[in-house]
């Protein structure tokens, strides 16, 4: 499985110019390139490099290996969307590979500039450092993030064999609770629902000022609520993936494609509605679970959260409140009717024997004992 790892690259104040400089001119080249791509209606990465290749050489100052692959960025960038012009950032991701790129341990690794080859430290957390153990693609992106250079690296992880599981471990998916398993934890989303409305009142009062300090500061926080909600998700899929592998079962979540258009919410929901990053969990919890050898099973969530499980009655009047269950059927109750969607989850993903009334069971039998006597 190819999982990408982000490596910290750190440069000292001569070697940070060089990649600065490397990278602005290299994204310069690509939008020479293309406006010849745009121009001549070809997104043909041979065609593109027979128009420009000594052009952009000379006029840029590329070596061979960054002019084609100045042309290949460029090429792919208008096989995804070929009906609009493209233009690249000066800071937009540099694509090295092995020709202009080498590793030198786990310590360093060797970069092409336009002041030759610069070695360059790296830091690696347990991670990163456990992920480069395994084969390296050749390609990696050099890309600056709020003035840090760092490198994305493809590694090809093995998979560990599948285990062919019997019991599942139920996900519900939420915005209260981000998530809530069938065995009773609960991750709560206050910390991060609380975040996004400190942040969202902060950026309101930041762009109604307009001034060049409040711009500043805007670009800066810019990434913060995201980068905070992605860890978050990355340590829920991390704790779910292994509860599942330390008691042998597979994981049941929801499949909630396509749930903005099928459900309405109040105006005042609508934000905290449309930042549910349910999608990134599931896809954090796949790849994990993957990795593990652990199966994922994806169930249609239907009625989970209005199902009893103890007499299987469905009623919209069971979830009189988003955090309590009560059955108006049974009777049957609980404080966190997250734990009771998922674990309605959890037996919809198990191989359940199909219910059967008494009738059918005593004509199926009959059928069997003639079919014997027939046969006998």
């Amino acid at each position: 499985m190819q999982v990408s790892v982000k490596v910290k690259l750190c440069p000292d104040k001569e070697q940070y110019q060089s990649l600065l400089r490397t990278m602005e001119r290299f994204n310069e080249a690509c939008n020479f390139i293309s406006e010849i791509s745009w121009a001549n209606h070809t997104t043909s990465v041979v065609k593109i490099h027979h128009l420009c290749y000594h052009d952009i050489r000379k006029q840029f100052g590329l070596s061979a290996q960054m002019a084609v692959r100045a042309v290949g960025k460029v090429s792919d960038s208008y096989k995804t969307d070929n009906e609009h012009k493209h233009s690249f950032k000066p800071h937009g991701a540099m694509v090295y590979d092995q020709r202009i790129m080498s590793w030198k341990g786990l310590q360093k690794v060797s970069l092409l500039t336009f002041d030759g080859r610069q070695v360059i430290p790296i830091i690696l957390g347990g991670y990163q450092s456990a992920r480069l153990e395994f084969q390296r693609r050749g390609q990696a992106d050099l890309i600056l993030i709020n003035g840090i250079f760092y490198l994305v690296v493809i590694v090809d992880v093995p998979e560990q064999p599948e285990i062919v599981a019997t019991e599942f471990l139920g996900i519900d998916l939420g915005i209260v609770n981000i998530a809530a398993d069938s065995d009773g934890a609960i991750y709560s989303g206050a910390q991060i629902n609380g975040l996004r409305k400190r942040h969202s009142k902060f950026r309101k009062k930041l762009q109604s000022k307009g001034t060049k300090s409040a711009k500043k500061l805007l670009k800066k926080r810019s990434r913060k609520e995201h980068n905070f909600a992605t860890n978050t998700n990355h340590c829920i899929a991390k704790s779910i993936v292994a509860k599942a592998k330390d008691t042998g079962r597979g994981i049941a979540i929801e499949d909630l494609g396509g749930i903005r258009t099928r459900t309405t919410v109040r105006k005042a929901q609508r934000k905290q509605h449309n930042s549910w990053a349910f999608a990134q969990l599931r896809m954090f919890i796949e790849y994990k679970a993957k990795i593990a050898g652990i199966t994922v099973k994806a169930v249609n969530p239907r009625n989970t959260s209005r199902t009893c499980p103890q007499c299987g009655c469905i009623d919209k009047h069971n979830r009189p409140s988003q955090s309590i269950f009560c059955c108006v059927s049974c009777g049957f109750s609980s404080a966190v009717a997250d734990t009771i969607a998922a674990g309605n989850i959890s037996r919809r993903a198990s191989v359940n024997v199909p219910h059967v009334s008494p009738d059918l069971i005593g004509v199926r039998e009959g059928t069997s004992s003639l079919a014997l006597a027939v046969s006998g």
